[in-house]
C-alpha cells in the first residue's frame, strides 16, 4: 500500500498533524490502494504564503534558467516514469499499456514540450515606439483531476514554471498517488523552494480555498462543469484570473463521401476512441452523426468493432479498457444507461450492469444506442464512460446543427474523401479542437472549449499566454 500522507510546501515534505486519513480504492479490486492526508484552508494559506516568497525571486530567473529547470525536471521524470504508469494504473485502472505509452509518458511530454517553446518565446518586443514586456502573473493556483492526473498537471505546471510563475496544487483525491511521485520528481530536479507547493483533500475544502485566496493570482481549474461554476464564483471577489478546460459532448460528422472501406475504418475508430481510458476523457466523441442511408451500415461496424474489445484487469495482456475510476462513478453511468433505455433508444450492443466475468471491480460494459434523438439526456449530458450515442442525419446542414446543438465545445471529428469539404464542415463545428480524418492529439497545438467546455488554452505558445501579463513600457530606450 502507498502511504502518501505528506504534502510539500516550501520544498520540504510536511507531515500534516491531527489530519483525517483517505483511503484511496484500486478501482480494480476495490481495495485499498493507499491513503493521504486531507487538507485544510490553513495548509493552503502556509502554501500560498512560500509560493509569494518564492516569486519575488524565480519570477526573475532569465529564459536560460528556467530552460535548465525543465531539463533536470525531464530527467529525474525518465528514472520515475515506470512508477508513475504503475501509480495511474493502482488509482484509476488504466490498462497497464495505456498507463505507460500515454497517461505515464503525457506528463514527460508536456515538460519536453514547453521547453522547445520557452526557448523561442518572445518576452520582450518592440511595438512601433513602445516596449512590450510578458511578465508571471505570479502565484497559481491548480485543481487537478483524476482521469488523465500527469497530463493534466504537466499541461499546467510546464508552462507555470517556463514563464516564472509559482504553484499551489491540488491534485485530485480519487487519485493522488501519481500526483504524489510527480512532486518527488520536481524535488529531485531542484525546483526550488517555494516554487511549486502541493497539498491533499477535496474541493470543499481545499480547491475552494485556492480558488477564492486573495494571494493568489490565477486558479487553473480542470474538472467537471458544475464544479468549475463553483471555482469561478469563489474566485470572483479577488479578481482573479480563471482559466478551466471542462466537459464535452462531442460530435464525430462521419460524411456521406466515404468509401465502404473508408466509412468502416471512421465508424470504427471512433467507436474504439469512445473506449479509450474506459471512456473517461473529456473530448471523447461520444456523438457519432451518420447519414440516415447508412445508419445500418454503421451499426453492423459497431458491432463487429466491439465484440473484438476486450475489457478486464488492466494488467492483464490484451485488455484495451479496465475499470472506471470509482463506485461513485460506475452508478452515474449506469444512472444514464438506464436512462437512454427509458428514452427509448435503441441498446444496440452493451447496457447495464457489469461485464460477464468481471463482477469485483467497477466495470462497464461498452455500450451503444442507436437512433438517439439529440434531446435524449444520453445526448446532452457528459456520461464520461465507454457510452456511444448514434445519430442519423438527413443532410449536411443538418448534421452540423446537431453537432452544434449542445452546451459544450470541447472537441469535434470530421471525417470525409474530399479534404477541402471536410475542411469546410470542421470550421462550422463550434469547438476548441477539431480532429479531421482520425488526426490525432498534437501536444503543442493550443487545448480547450468554447462554451461550457471552459475558456482558456493550454499547451503550445498559447498556453504560455495564460501565465503572463502584458506590459507596455513607454518611452523605454
Amino acid at each position: 500500500m502507498r502511504d502518501y500522507i505528506n504534502f510539500y510546501i516550501d520544498g520540504q515534505w510536511v507531515t500534516p498533524q491531527d489530519r483525517e486519513k483517505l483511503e484511496v480504492i484500486n478501482p480494480a479490486t476495490e481495495q485499498v490502494a493507499g491513503q493521504i492526508s486531507m487538507g485544510t484552508a490553513a495548509d493552503v494559506d502556509a502554501a500560498v504564503a512560500a509560493a509569494k516568497q518564492a516569486f519575488i525571486s524565480f519570477s526573475q530567473f532569465t529564459q536560460q534558467e528556467r530552460l535548465e529547470l525543465l531539463e533536470a525536471i525531464c530527467a529525474a521524470y525518465k528514472s520515475k516514469s515506470a512508477d508513475i504508469a504503475a501509480a495511474i494504473t493502482e488509482e484509476m485502472g488504466a490498462p497497464k499499456w495505456l498507463s505507460e505509452s500515454n497517461q505515464a509518458a503525457s506528463g514527460y511530454m508536456h515538460f519536453k514540450s514547453a521547453m522547445q517553446v520557452l526557448k523561442d518565446y518572445e518576452f520582450e518586443f518592440k511595438q512601433d515606439s513602445t516596449t512590450i514586456r510578458k511578465e508571471p502573473v505570479g502565484v497559481c493556483g491548480f485543481i487537478t483531476p483524476w482521469n488523465w492526473p500527469v497530463n493534466q498537471i504537466g499541461c499546467k505546471l510546464a508552462p507555470a514554471l517556463a514563464t516564472g510563475c509559482t504553484v499551489v496544487w491540488k491534485p485530485s483525491e480519487v487519485a493522488p498517488l501519481s500526483a504524489y511521485l510527480l512532486m518527488q520528481v520536481l524535488h529531485e530536479a531542484g525546483v526550488p523552494p517555494g516554487v511549486v507547493n502541493m497539498i491533499n483533500g477535496d474541493g470543499p475544502a481545499v480547491g475552494s480555498a485556492i480558488s477564492a485566496h486573495p494571494d493568489i493570482q490565477m486558479v487553473s481549474f480542470t474538472g467537471s462543469t458544475r464544479a468549475g461554476t463553483a471555482v469561478a464564483q469563489d474566485a470572483a471577489p479577488t479578481i482573479k484570473r480563471v482559466t478551466q478546460e471542462l466537459g464535452g459532448k462531442s460530435p464525430n460528422i462521419i460524411l456521406a463521401d466515404l468509401s465502404a472501406e473508408a466509412f468502416a475504418k471512421a465508424v470504427s475508430g471512433g467507436v474504439k476512441t469512445m473506449c479509450v481510458n474506459s471512456g473517461q476523457n473529456c473530448n471523447a466523441p461520444s456523438r457519432m452523426l451518420v447519414p440516415e442511408e447508412r445508419l445500418a451500415e454503421a451499426e453492423e461496424v459497431i458491432k463487429n468493432t466491439l465484440s473484438k474489445v476486450s475489457v478486464g484487469a488492466p494488467n492483464d495482456e490484451g485488455v484495451f479498457a479496465g475499470p472506471v475510476v470509482s463506485e461513485v462513478q460506475w452508478q452515474k453511468i449506469q444512472d444514464l444507461i438506464q436512462a437512454g433505455i427509458d428514452e427509448g433508444a435503441e441498446l444496440l450492443v452493451g447496457g447495464v450492469g457489469k461485464p460477464e466475468g468481471l463482477e469485483q471491480g467497477y466495470y462497464v460494459k461498452p455500450t451503444v444506442f442507436s437512433r438517439v434523438n439529440n434531446d435524449m439526456k444520453i445526448a446532452r449530458e457528459e456520461i464520461f464512460g465507454p457510452v456511444l450515442c448514434l445519430l442519423s442525419y438527413q443532410d449536411e446542414a443538418e448534421a452540423i446543427a446537431i453537432a452544434n446543438d449542445t452546451d459544450y465545445g470541447l472537441s469535434g471529428y470530421v471525417s470525409g474523401a474530399d479534404a477541402q469539404h471536410v475542411n469546410a464542415v470542421a470550421k462550422q463545428i463550434r469547438a476548441g479542437m477539431i480532429h479531421i480524418n482520425g488526426a490525432q492529439m498534437d501536444r503543442t497545438a493550443p487545448f480547450g472549449g468554447y462554451k461550457h467546455s471552459g475558456n482558456g488554452r493550454e499547451r503550445g505558445p498559447q498556453g504560455f499566454d495564460e501565465f503572463l501579463e502584458t506590459k507596455a513600457m513607454l518611452g523605454m530606450q
